[in-house]
């Protein structure tokens, strides 16, 4: 080769390397970056599920948007939607559960949320406890916790209430002498109390929402809570705890599965978590075939068939490379793969397991 075809040679490559460059040094960032996947794999269309569904883990305290959720409902066939927003706080409790019984006396489920805020008051949890057995009598049927207990919510000396406040306890324990369940809410993902760097595999997410970033010395671990969480479902055995959030660490199912193992009163929901169930598919399968009576549906999002639709063909389907987004909002950049599980796994998921948590009440 000569002299010039060499000189030749290496400003084309230079030509190349400078375009491909500039393309990437460009004005796009990565939170803006929206890769369309060139993959082509079987997609299943699924209008309704198997088996008649309840929804264990919703938000529905927008009330004027009632009838609207029961469309959806209808729509995916959802036979019952728990709202997680019947709040103590001005008594909204009671304005839910009165709108919600007015547009259908049996397809809603409210769940009562204790006031927090009032921590520091004298005898709070009996107060809180007398509060729920009224919201009971109104047609509550369960409570809900939500992660400022643990990350938020202070006593007046500063410091962080923990999920094991003994202020507490008269809450879990009127609970269990009503046959209601706790929907327990505690931590985040656990990328969420990791370092905001190139590592953090949330990395855009947490950019696009950074006060969901629970890193630093100010919060407690993540290990810490759920420590102190385990600790309150192991003093009331006779109080039944739905871990929402798979438990709040479907990362790491093995400790999940040890978690079900050590306590017989400890549930969880898949709500608002297939995106981490799914890209494990072959675990997550046999950890529903292993603990199929312990596992309840949810979705964290408003009643929306096309949302519902997309949990049905991920529980139902063995499609690859679903993009989970659409039911509920982006949580990391992968894709998930359907657990195609058996009938009986799925009917006790979309409602047997519900159902027999619910025949549990007292009243």
């Amino acid at each position: 080769m000569t002299y010039m075809h060499k000189r030749s040679n290496l400003l084309i490559v230079f030509l190349m390397t400078t375009v491909v460059l500039t393309a990437q040094t460009g004005d796009l960032k990565l939170l803006d970056w929206q890769p369309v996947s060139q993959m082509v794999v079987k997609e299943t269309k699924i209008v309704k599920a198997k088996f008649p569904v309840i929804d264990i883990h919703s938000h529905l305290g927008r009330l004027e948007n009632t009838e609207k959720y029961l469309e959806e409902m209808d729509k995916a066939g959802v036979w019952k939607c728990v709202s997680l927003d019947g709040k103590s706080k001005d008594d909204f409790y009671k304005e839910h559960l009165k709108v919600s019984q007015s547009v259908s006396e049996d397809r809603f489920l409210v769940f009562f949320r204790p006031d927090m805020s009032k921590i520091n008051e004298p005898n709070f949890g009996v107060n809180e406890a007398k509060k729920l057995e009224e919201a009971v009598k109104l047609g509550a049927r369960g409570l809900k916790i939500w992660k400022d207990l643990g990350l938020g919510i202070k006593d007046k000396s500063g410091k962080l209430v923990t999920v094991d406040d003994p202020r507490l306890d008269p809450i879990w324990a009127k609970c269990a002498e009503l046959g209601i369940p706790v929907e327990i809410h505690i931590a985040d993902p656990s990328a969420f109390f990791t370092p905001l760097d190139k590592y953090n595999e949330r990395y855009d997410e947490l950019g696009s929402h950074p006060d969901w970033s629970f890193f630093g010395d100010e919060y407690p671990s993540k290990e810490e809570i759920l420590e102190a969480r385990n600790r309150v479902i192991k003093k009331h055995p006779n109080t039944i705890f739905i871990g929402a959030h798979f438990g709040a660490l479907p990362e790491n199912l093995k400790v999940v599965g040890e978690w079900l193992d050590t306590y017989p009163n400890f549930y969880v929901d898949i709500d608002a978590r297939i995106s981490e169930l799914g890209r494990q598919p072959y675990t997550a399968r046999r950890f529903f075939l292993k603990y199929q009576d312990r596992i309840l549906f949810g979705t964290d999002t408003p009643c929306d068939a096309e949302a519902y639709r997309l949990y049905f063909r991920f529980l139902e389907t063995d499609d690859e490379y679903i993009d989970p987004t659409p039911a509920h909002k982006l949580q990391g950049r992968w894709m998930i793969y359907g657990l195609y599980l058996p009938d009986e796994v799925l009917e006790k998921v979309y409602n047997k397991n519900a159902l027999k948590i619910f025949d549990r009440f007292k009243g």
